[in-house]
């Protein structure tokens, strides 16, 4: 099996997809203004996900063992779910402005990409545990 780099992997465009959405809807809340949580934890949530895009570039995951570096990506996508479901909610129901009305819905977006994060990342943990989150046997080591 070849192996293809986290950049053209379809993990690798579903985060650059949920890093873009996030940032699209953290900038339309800075331009209408909107209330500081909205922007923090956009901004929060965007800083996180270019954080895990630069660690799966450089593989850092493979050189930083001691992490289970999968199970943090899962918790991190479900937890900036919760939270951007929150939000983007808190955005649409008042439609005060055009651009928090989108913002709300970059978000949504956003939260679609989370899921679907989370989802193929357990998948390939449950299916296919190859590198170094396969765990070896004892009988292996004998």
């Amino acid at each position: 099996m070849e192996h293809h780099p986290f950049c053209c992997s379809v993990k690798g465009f579903v985060k650059k997809l949920r890093l873009a959405l996030t940032a699209a809807s953290m900038t339309l809340f800075i331009l209408t203004q909107a209330p500081e949580p909205y922007i923090v934890i956009t901004g929060f949530e965007v800083t996180i996900t270019l954080f895990f895009i630069i660690l799966y570039m450089l593989r850092l995951d493979r050189i930083i063992t001691f992490l289970f570096w999968p199970l943090l990506d899962i918790l991190n996508s479900l937890v900036a779910a919760i939270f951007m479901i929150i939000i983007s909610v808190l955005a649409l129901i008042p439609e005060t402005t055009k651009y928090m009305v989108l913002g709300g819905v970059f978000g949504l977006l956003a939260v679609v990409c989370c899921i679907a994060d989370a989802a193929l990342i357990y998948r390939k943990l449950l299916f296919n545990p190859s590198g170094p989150y396969q765990k070896k046997a004892i009988h292996d080591e004998i």
